[in-house]
């Protein structure tokens, strides 16, 4: 894709991503890939010799590098050439106060997952954001991927007829063993202060819950879930696993593990029906399984000729060139930036009611742990807040 000379790019500022971080580079590169928006300002991290050098890194002018969150929304805001956009990709226990202010300041949020560490600061969220009017993408990235939003376009469809079970994984190796201490990402995803009450469920499992949900087209109402740690001493699950029942009708089991060795980064899932099921895996992301009853399977490519003519606006590349995590990523500002220039909003596009949704679902699932499995509703009040 090649940028539209005509059509200015969206301001960009960061809060989070410093030296060292990893999810702030895939931000920085997806929102780039299209040429949609420019880096002109950041918080990047809360030691200011970092953040400066960081800031100069990504050729950031250093009097628009700012010491917090606070000072970059006073700063930008009365601006001509200021921000329009906010990326929030620190960790998990900033999400909430960062967003919250980016909106009430009157900026668009684009802000990672999970949404904050809780039900009744998701909720708040949501009330601002609505407030606001101001967009909210949330990165579940992995429904950015063309073959997952064509598996979700065949499911609404009736492709597979009335659905009945849908199992989902995230499997990773990471964790399975004590990290070092100079592991800053471990650090803080074990650590409940930063990470909040939910480790590897908030982490990866609620990428799986969401995904679940947005290729079945059905929400999850209620759930029996156990966590558990597989490494002594550690303070928060590294393992998951949840039945899950669908509002819908379907049944489903969702496993999410960062104790799993020999597997990388094995995100699948299955959806299965009365007339066949689909078969994906983010690890083989250019192949989509049909596999109809009574039937030979199919192995779908992802071609923009073959795909609707809303999914194959991500598709960058001929068949047979692979595309990936940086394109999947870049969807979601290719979305953000087509629906800011066009006052639409793309319905595919993660947003300000999955990360409540996912909010409730993790509470949830720690409610069920603590009671022994009991199915437990994700609409439930009293529950833990996570």
């Amino acid at each position: 894709m090649t940028h539209d000379s005509t059509r200015p790019r969206l301001r960009l500022a960061m809060i989070g991503g410093g030296q060292g971080a990893f999810i702030g580079g895939v931000h920085r590169m997806a929102a780039r890939l299209d040429d949609r928006f420019e880096l002109v300002a950041g918080v990047f991290s809360s030691q200011a010799e970092r953040n400066l050098a960081t800031a100069h890194e990504l050729g950031v002018d250093k009097t628009r590098c700012y010491a917090n969150h606070e000072a970059l929304l006073a700063g930008e805001t009365p601006r001509e050439d200021g921000a329009e956009v906010v990326a929030i990709v620190t960790p998990n226990h900033l999400h909430f106060p960062a967003a919250l202010a980016t909106l009430e300041a009157g900026l668009h949020v684009v802000c990672e997952k999970p949404m904050t560490l809780g039900v009744a600061e998701a909720e708040r969220l949501a009330r601002a954001a609505a407030a606001s009017q101001r967009r909210f993408v949330l990165t579940h990235n992995y429904a950015g991927y063309p073959l997952v939003q064509h598996a979700r376009a065949l499911v609404a469809r009736g492709e597979l007829g009335r659905l009945r079970h849908v199992q989902v994984e995230y499997l990773q190796e990471w964790l399975s063993e004590a990290p070092d201490a100079a592991n800053r990402q471990a650090a803080w995803r074990l650590d409940p202060a930063r990470a909040g009450a939910a480790g590897c469920l908030g982490d990866i499992g609620v990428h799986a819950f969401q995904l679940a949900q947005f290729i079945s087209g059905q929400r999850v109402d209620q759930v029996s879930a156990e966590l558990s740690s597989a490494v002594p001493d550690r303070a928060l699950d590294d393992n998951v696993q949840a039945l899950l029942r669908f509002d819908g009708g379907a049944r489903g089991m969702l496993w999410a593990s960062q104790t799993a060795a020999g597997f990388e980064n094995a995100l699948s899932i299955r959806v299965i029906g009365e007339r066949g099921s689909l078969q994906w895996a983010q690890e083989t992301p250019n192949e989509l399984w049909f596999k109809p009853l009574n039937g030979p399977s199919q192995r779908l490519t992802r071609r923009d000729d073959a795909l609707s003519a809303e999914i194959g606006r991500g598709v960058r590349l001929p068949g047979g060139h692979p595309e990936g995590y940086i394109e999947a990523f870049a969807n979601l500002y290719q979305a953000l930036a087509d629906d800011l220039a066009a006052d639409e909003h793309s319905a595919w596009l993660p947003g300000i009611a999955d990360g409540v949704d996912g909010m409730r679902f993790i509470s949830a699932a720690l409610a069920s742990s603590q009671a022994a499995g009991s199915w437990t509703s994700l609409t439930q009040r009293g529950a833990p807040d996570a």
